[in-house]
């Protein structure tokens, strides 16, 4: 610019800095602010609207602060705007009574709250669970004659379908018509979410209906939520033609659409309909995510049909996804399900998930110490067991049973419970008490018995008594191995 003679100007600077904000770009936009004022430029209202705004929008709300203080003493006189972005920005931080705070020191400024400031404080306080403030507020509003508009009315509604009070939301939205406010696209939206969450379908399409005839369409959440009520409430041959119509009437169906209507089918054991499901997914290009591929994977395996969940397994690998923990638990399942060689199969995967930093929860270890005892891998059992206990993982109720019912069906653990002399305790306490103090004595066949009958009278054990019978009778086989020539 300077080359023709030309320099920049507010103008030209705000533009820039807008530029700077909107990319998330704020350490350039400081920079541009400094070099602003070098060149003897005053910043004005825009300038520091644009910044509060760029730092909101990132949640350095501090940083927002700060440039309204300097507006101040600058003499530059926040407005309705300024305040209206950073009190935004606090409510979204559940931070409400700071933002309350704020629009007071509007007021000392004679700064008025505008239908903005009282909408967002009333949402937040729903947000937060004060809805007697939020309410407060809305009487707050009439009072200073601020006019409710659309929003407002729209944040009441979904306040009201949130609490399940949907007959006071259908009545919010008949006052909403006759002050002649109409209900638009959110306000449709939110009635159809809060009948398909009160379990009122009929309602629900009724509304869809209604606005369809307004000329509204519904969004895909909206579209995803009625899509999951039918599927819970096993109406699939409904969700079906749901997906269809709204398919061949312009919706844009996405990948949770299919995948809710996946997962309806698997749970009524439909696979031939889920697999059908899935390749009209991929014919449309719709590309599935990691979610769909554990549910269709999972869904296979409940069904028994493993070797076509595997196939999608290498799909997923091949489409450069990254399986998560509910994936790679499904996998080392279904080999240590299927037995007969697949679980060097699944210790390979566990391997090699822990060779690669990946995080392995609770679950994960269990279906492997399953896999293992069943197959009758104590000591391999054990060492993973130690890894649990070294990554503070458990070992858990489940892991002890599975152990102890290992043993159970070694011969030398293969006590029938007719030989028991002891009197037994059905109190999970005192059983658990005298099953520890059997241990300590050395008398694990004895303890054994007592296992045995709290789980046939079905007493749940205190986790100590597991410990303590888990870990002696791993010392007893250990010594007793070591005793065979």
């Amino acid at each position: 610019m300077k080359e023709f003679g030309c320099f920049p100007d507010n103008v030209s600077y705000n533009t820039i800095l807008g530029f700077f904000c909107k990319k998330g770009r704020l350490k350039e936009a400081g920079d541009l602010l400094q070099d602003m004022k070098e060149k003897g430029l005053i910043p004005n209202r825009n300038t520091f609207n644009t910044l509060v705004s760029g730092y909101c929008k990132v949640g350095w709300l501090k940083e927002a602060r700060k440039v309204i203080d300097l507006m101040v003493k600058n003499d530059v006189l926040p407005d309705v705007w300024t305040y209206n972005m950073l009190i935004n920005g606090l409510c979204g931080e559940e931070r409400i009574e700071e933002a309350v705070k704020l629009r007071d020191e509007m007021e000392n400024l004679n700064v008025l709250p505008d239908v903005v400031t009282y909408n967002t404080l009333i949402n937040g306080y729903f947000k937060c669970g004060g809805s007697e403030e939020g309410f407060k507020l809305v009487e707050e509003m009439r009072e200073k004659g601020v006019k409710l508009n659309a929003v407002t009315n729209n944040i009441l509604v979904k306040w009201n379908c949130k609490e399940g009070k949907m007959d006071e939301a259908s009545e919010k939205v008949r006052v909403m018509e006759e002050s002649g406010i109409l209900p638009d696209k959110v306000t449709y939206n939110t009635l159809i979410n809060g009948y398909c969450k009160a379990g009122k379908l009929g309602e629900a399409f009724e509304m869809m209906d209604m606005m369809e005839r307004k000329g509204f369409k519904m969004d895909t959440i909206t579209l995803n939520t009625i899509l999951h009520t039918l599927c819970t409430e096993r109406k699939l041959k409904e969700a079906s033609e749901l997906l269809t119509s709204a398919s061949n009437r312009g919706y844009l169906l996405d990948e949770v659409s299919y995948g809710t209507l996946l997962a309806g089918y698997f749970k009524d054991a439909l696979a031939d309909e889920a697999l059908k499901l899935w390749r009209e997914m991929k014919k449309k290009e719709i590309v599935p995510s990691i979610i769909t591929y554990n549910t269709i994977i999972g869904g296979l395996c409940q069904l028994g049909e493993t070797e076509q969940a595997m196939c999608k397994f290498n799909e997923l690998l091949r489409s450069g996804l990254v399986p998560d923990s509910t994936t790679y638990n499904t996998v080392i399942h279904v080999y240590c399900k299927e037995g007969k060689g697949m679980l060097e199969k699944a210790l390979k995967l566990f391997n090699t998930w822990i060779s690669e930093g990946k995080v392995i929860d609770r679950v994960t270890y269990n279906t492997m110490i399953s896999g293992l005892c069943k197959e009758g891998k104590l000591e391999d059992a054990f060492r993973l067991v130690s890894e649990m206990k070294e990554r503070n993982l458990g070992p858990d109720h489940y892991t002890y049973s599975t152990i102890l019912g290992a043993l159970l069906s070694i011969k030398e653990h293969n006590i029938k419970t007719s030989e028991m002399t002891e009197v037994y305790d059905p109190d999970s306490n005192a059983c658990s008490e005298h099953i520890i103090e059997l241990c300590n004595q050395g008398r694990y066949k004895d303890a054994m018995r007592i296992f045995e009958a709290s789980n046939q009278k079905g007493v749940t054990l205190d986790k100590s008594a597991y410990i303590v019978l888990m870990e002696g009778l791993i010392k007893r086989r250990k010594r007793l191995s070591k005793a065979v020539p």
